[in-house]
């Protein structure tokens, strides 16, 4: 330590982000940004006698605290120089965050002096980029007066803040001084012995205390401690030997007590150890007494069940010998051993997985089979067929490897149901493992046991929890797994469906082979072009594409009515829903796929129901003294005139007696006007097409979406522009290139389609065009709005109006060729229940048509195109002249 230093006027300033550097204390840096580099050369490197250079912290714009000590504003500006607010870019080893770009930095008023004890320098290969690595010590605090800049580094004009000779003799003569020096060195030397005793190092350190004034020592000492930036910086600004003896007398008993407590802590913690390694003593002791009196506990009483349900289990012999390792290992351990507990959870699984344990399949009857399909589901006439062949092979080969069946539809059409009279059908149990959200891999695979929390996956588990190792499993909603960083749960099912790998499926948390090739798999899903084509590959695809109005309504009367008036505790003797009501129900109040909404509005009917004859039950008093009784219903919405017979009822009569034990004289029958009293007023109108499609500018598309076809309507509009297009209503890239090619073919082919005068070759002169596709909340996309674009857009420059009865469907090249696109039975079906009476389809999709029962297409009017012009042709009514001058 070098005792008084003259500083110079004007310092090279070396900043220090969120660091302080304090007097007498030693710091080794790496010097890499050019700035550092160029200071070091020309103030250190350069130098014959040891340069000066000042060390001034800097902070972050972003952790910019209101400090005293911070400078605010620009200091000392006669030259025209920077303020102290400048930008600078570090890459020095104190950097934050590995910033490199130029930003706001923010210096500190008071800096230290340091000397450079040591110079390295260094080239990077292959940059060649020059490096330095330094070791300072800091000399003496100094304040700033004016901050400027020398080429890419900074200087400053300072002032000294070190006391005189002479100043420091009287300030050591203070009373307070003396006391808090005492106070200091009490402290420091407490401390000094505490770290004698742990690290056998404290001798150098006692000398110094001896040697030194005590005002550089506190410098020393709170330099080697732990400190936040605050309290570096408050120690840097601590000119005063008192008030610097002070702060550092209270870092240092505060450093003091934390290694009294860590202290503490440790000999707590050896203690306890200590005790675990006694209380293992005398449990070893206990058992050996135990087993010489020939008793046992609870425990090892627990481990001999487990062991003996692990011997009946059935385990194949190479995941015995397995099992049987790992009880050891188990036997080993005490209960309050970290991982008893997984182990033993482990081997439970083990025994409870069904090895060997299957259900026992019924003779094969395929006429029960058929007749159990037709009374759980109507329609669907392809899907039983092909449940009946695969049931039919089972028969002839029950090891037979059939394939994965897939029933692919929208929501409500009777997927998940199918699959479980499958398992009906074969006499065999049913699981359902829902995969819906699913994003972890671990979910199918399972979780390793070195994880906390570890669990088997979803196909093991559902194993365990049905109990034999040939149920049908069902993957409900395969389609909407994800992946993330967890992994590809589709992908992991690659395995799993796939009959020459999932003999020796390996499931992480079980960590050996388990065979899965008895497990019968049937997969559910809304859309196909979600699952992935290797997991498509491994599964046949059924589609499902949604019922009739007619096979709505037998649904509804065979099965729908039925269940709901049993979820809701009624029967046929409290309300009747004529087959008339159900259509009304199903042609204004419904219009999906499946039959899901018709459900809940059939039990919105039930519910208003049970609420009648609830109220109608309360306003009837019950005798004791008389066995029946007679009075007028309070009720007359119900039934005007009618009335109810009770009886009083014995105790023992069971709740299914006290439900039926009301008789209504007039049940309730809801009619029209009922319907729409309970259910509001109606939802669709078979007039909506016709309203719509009243104005030039608007046709009718057929679209297929995730709950099976929709109507969709086009709109176009022109206005005064510059020929632009603009399109909205959630508009994928697909159909918004269609629009394109659709108003690029119309441009093409306007004077042949007498949309312009001879003179007009340009029908978007001096307007734009609006297309528009309601609803505008919902996504849309693809390419089978074609026909449906160039039809809206030769409306509207024709001002000629779309028939209202026609829907259309079709992809459209640039040359007006109509491409085939697919869904065409759901979006026949859509049309016949919005009330469409004719659909345009491409010649291509003539094919299609097979599927679509015969009902409806008794009810459509299918017509054909090849091209362009024979769409426009159809979709309008009159003599057509847009064929005349059709080229290809």
């Amino acid at each position: 330590m070098a005792e008084s230093v003259e500083l110079p006027g004007r310092l090279a300033i070396l900043p220090f982000r969120n660091k302080v550097l304090l007097p007498g204390a030693f710091i080794r840096i790496r010097c890499t940004s050019h700035s550092s580099v160029k200071l070091v050369e020309q103030e250190l490197w350069q130098r014959e006698e040891k340069g000066l250079i000042g060390i001034l912290p800097v902070r972050d714009a972003a952790e910019m605290t209101s400090m005293d000590s911070v400078l605010s504003q620009g200091v000392g500006s006669e030259s025209g120089e920077r303020s102290s607010k400048v930008q600078i870019s570090t890459s020095d080893s104190h950097k934050v965050d590995g910033k490199s770009h130029p930003e706001v930095i923010h210096w500190h008023k008071r800096g230290v002096a340091a000397r450079a004890l040591h110079l390295s320098r260094g080239v990077e290969k292959p940059s060649g980029r020059v490096t330095y690595i330094v070791v300072l010590e800091g000399l003496c605090r100094f304040n700033v007066e004016e901050l400027s800049t020398r080429g890419p580094y900074c200087t400053a004009k300072i002032s000294s803040l070190e006391m005189t000779k002479a100043e420091m003799e009287q300030v050591e003569q203070d009373p307070d001084f003396v006391t808090l020096s005492r106070q200091f060195k009490a402290t420091a030397m407490e401390l000094i012995s505490v770290l004698e005793q742990k690290q056998k190092t404290g001798g150098r350190i006692k000398v110094l205390l001896e040697t030194l004034p005590l005002h550089k020592l506190a410098d020393i000492f709170v330099a080697s401690f732990e400190m936040s930036l605050e309290e570096q910086l408050s120690m840097l600004d601590s000119v005063d030997p008192k008030v610097r003896l002070s702060k550092a007398t209270e870092l240092v008993d505060r450093h003091l007590q934390s290694i009294r407590v860590a202290e503490k802590i440790t000999q707590k913690v050896e203690g306890q150890l200590s005790k675990s390694q006694k209380e293992f003593l005398l449990r070893q002791q206990m058992r050996a007494i135990k087993e010489e009196l020939g008793d046992n506990d609870d425990d090892e009483d627990d481990l001999a069940a487990l062991e003996r349900k692990m011997q009946s289990a059935g385990m194949p012999s190479n995941i015995w010998k397995h099992a049987q390792r790992e009880l050891r290992r188990l036997k080993k351990m005490q209960p309050q051993q970290p991982g008893y507990n997984s182990s033993r959870v482990y081997l439970e699984l083990l025994a409870d997985l069904p090895w060997q344990k299957a259900s026992e399949e019924q003779e094969l009857d395929l006429k029960a089979a058929k007749d159990r399909l037709d009374c759980d589901h109507y329609g669907l006439a392809k899907v039983k067929q092909r449940i009946i062949e695969y049931l039919a092979v089972r028969k002839l080969k029950p090891d037979a490897r059939g394939p994965v069946l897939c029933f692919v539809g929208p929501p409500g059409v009777g997927k998940t149901s199918l699959a479980s009279s499958i398992a009906a059908a074969l006499g065999r149990k049913f699981v359902r493992i829902s995969l819906g959200g699913v994003k972890d891999e671990a979910d199918i695979r399972g979780h390793r046991r070195t994880y906390i929390g570890s669990m088997p996956g979803r196909l093991i588990d559902g194993l365990k929890r049905v109990g034999v190792c040939n149920p049908v499993m069902l993957l409900d909603e395969i389609d909407k797994t994800g992946s993330d960083v967890r992994g590809d749960p589709a992908s992991a099912l690659l395995e799993v469906l796939d009959p020459e790998q999932n003999k020796s499926f390996n499931d992480h948390y079980l960590n050996v082979p388990y065979d899965l090739s008895k497990v019968i798999f049937v997969a559910t899903a809304n859309r196909v072009q979600p699952i992935p084509p290797p997991l498509l590959d491994r599964m046949e695809v059924i589609e499902l594409p949604g019922y009739t109005a007619e096979e709505k309504l037998r649904i509804a009367m065979q099965h729908l009515i039925p269940r709901v008036l049993d979820q809701h505790g009624l029967n046929s003797e409290y309300l009747q829903i004529p087959e008339a009501t159900v259509k009304l129900v199903i042609q204004r109040y419904t219009r999906e796929a499946g039959v899901r909404n018709l459900e809940r509005n059939l039990a919105a009917l039930a519910r208003a129901a049970a609420v009648r004859v609830a109220e109608q039950d309360q306003a009837v008093s019950v005798s004791k003294d008389v066995h029946k009784l007679a009075s007028p219903l309070l009720d007359n919405r119900l039934a005007e005139g009618a009335e109810m017979e009770m009886e009083v009822l014995p105790m023992g009569v069971n709740n299914n007696e006290i439900s039926t034990a009301f008789k209504i004289s007039s049940r309730l029958v809801v009619d029209e006007a009922m319907l729409e009293k309970i259910l509001g007023p109606p939802r669709f109108d078979d007039r909506e097409a016709a309203d719509r499609v009243a104005t030039p500018g608007v046709s009718v598309g057929l679209v297929w979406t995730n709950f099976g076809g929709e109507v969709q309507f086009v709109e176009a509009t022109a206005m005064i522009g510059n020929g632009e297009l603009h399109l909205t209503g959630q508009l994928g890239d697909v159909i918004k290139e269609s629009a394109k090619i659709a108003l690029t073919w119309v441009r093409a082919r306007a004077a042949d389609l007498k949309l312009a005068p001879a003179e007009e070759k340009n029908v978007l002169q001096g307007r734009d065009i609006h297309i528009h596709f309601p609803a505008g909340a919902v996504p849309k996309d693809g390419p089978s709005a074609g026909v449906t674009l160039v039809t809206a857009l030769v409306s509207l420059f024709s001002q000629k109006c779309v028939r209202a009865d026609t829907a259309m469907t079709g992809e459209m090249t640039l040359r007006g060729l109509v491409l085939p696109v697919g869904g065409i039975k759901d979006k026949i079906l859509a049309a016949h229940r919005h009330g469409i009476k004719r659909v345009i389809l491409p010649e291509r999709n003539l094919k299609d048509l097979v599927e679509v029962p015969a009902s409806v297409l008794s009810n459509l009017e299918i017509l054909l195109a090849k091209r362009m012009e024979d769409v426009l042709e159809q979709a309008f009514d009159g003599v057509s002249p847009w064929r005349q001058l059709s080229k290809l």
